[in-house]
């Protein structure tokens, strides 16, 4: 007896409207794979033709140096992205600790025991974040606008809206981020550190698989046994971790405390996660991503720089690469799970 066979469907047998739709969504998935790989190719280009600068030596480590905190905040911020939630606080909780850290100095306090307080501060907030979030029942974005609003408000209460220069009574501490090692400066060092860190939690941990599983589908990973409360608590204490280590090592380089040093890490931390999700994985968040991301917002900032454009095209740059980020991300998503 002869076998009967299903007509297989190619791309000579769609019909217009289907191949159209074949096409596009072919096309949305490999921007969604490879977009931000192509932007960052794109900008080396460009600003390598505009400026005989931008590809030195020097201006590669300035590129490095400019990413290292923005990386760092923007590297917890993935972990809970990758749960499907959102913190809107980091920012703030990078101000209120430098802020903090610089005024214990001033205070006479160890430098160590400066940094572990400060460094409660994003535990703090991150515990009070989940708490909201996962017991209250919150949404992630009212909640953390809150504790990102408390956060200033506690960094006015000590500072009073003022800096908090520390360099006469704990110079040392700006040693920690000033300064290279091996002609490479020593944020970048830390950048490295945590990243790997971080890389190493979210893809080789159960605890790391678990957000994942969380955020790919909160349901059928509580029903697989996965306690999501725990898990997202995990993931927004690590993310204020990082934002008040990204604070202190602000503090370091500036020499100050200033109240409103780490407000602009917010937007340029979910630029670069967002366009991280076009590395690779479609509408996946990923450390690795991040750190591609991070260096294309920088890449742009530092060539935009060079090249003598007015300040304000530097936020337009980081809108439009939020918002197309954004977009082809979830419809990449949307794609994948489809198909």
């Amino acid at each position: 007896m002869s076998q009967r066979t299903e007509p297989r469907t190619t791309a000579a047998t769609l019909n217009p409207a289907q191949a159209r739709r074949s096409v596009g969504q072919t096309i949305t998935l490999f921007i969604g794979k490879f977009g931000a790989l192509i932007v960052l190719a794109v900008l080396v280009l460009i600003f390598s033709f505009l400026s005989p600068f931008f590809l030195t030596w020097g201006n590669i480590v300035q590129i490095l140096n400019q990413s290292a905190l923005a990386a760092i905040i923007a590297c917890g911020l993935t972990l809970v992205l990758a749960t499907n939630q959102f913190d809107l606080s980091i920012g703030n909780v990078a101000s209120l600790a430098g802020v903090t850290v610089s005024y214990l100095l001033i205070q006479g306090f160890p430098i160590a025991l400066a940094i572990v307080i400060a460094t409660l501060v994003g535990v703090g907030s991150g515990l009070i974040n989940s708490f909201l979030v996962t017991v209250v029942g919150v949404n992630a974005l009212v909640a953390t606008l809150g504790v990102g609003s408390l956060a200033i408000g506690v960094n006015y209460f000590i500072s009073g809206g003022a800096a908090q220069p520390f360099a006469s009574v704990a110079a040392d501490f700006s040693l920690i981020s000033v300064g290279n090692w091996l002609g490479v400066p020593r944020n970048v060092y830390f950048m490295v550190m945590i990243a790997a860190l971080l890389w190493v939690v979210l893809n080789r941990t159960d605890l790391g698989r678990n957000m994942q599983a969380v955020g790919g589908n909160t349901e059928a990973a509580r029903l697989a046994g996965v306690r999501v409360k725990g898990v997202t608590s995990a993931a927004f204490v690590v993310c204020g971790v990082c934002a008040a280590i990204t604070g202190i090592l602000l503090a370091s380089v500036v020499g100050s405390g200033q109240p409103t040093g780490g407000d602009g890490f917010t937007l340029q931390a979910f630029a670069a996660a967002f366009l991280g999700t076009a590395v690779l994985r479609e509408g996946q968040f990923h450390i690795v991503g991040t750190l591609v991301g991070v260096l294309t917002v920088s890449t742009g900032f530092n060539g935009l720089a060079l090249t003598g454009v007015p300040s304000y095209v530097q936020f337009l740059f980081q809108g439009i690469v939020l918002i197309a980020a954004v977009s082809f991300s979830t419809v990449a998503r949307k794609l994948t799970r489809a198909s």
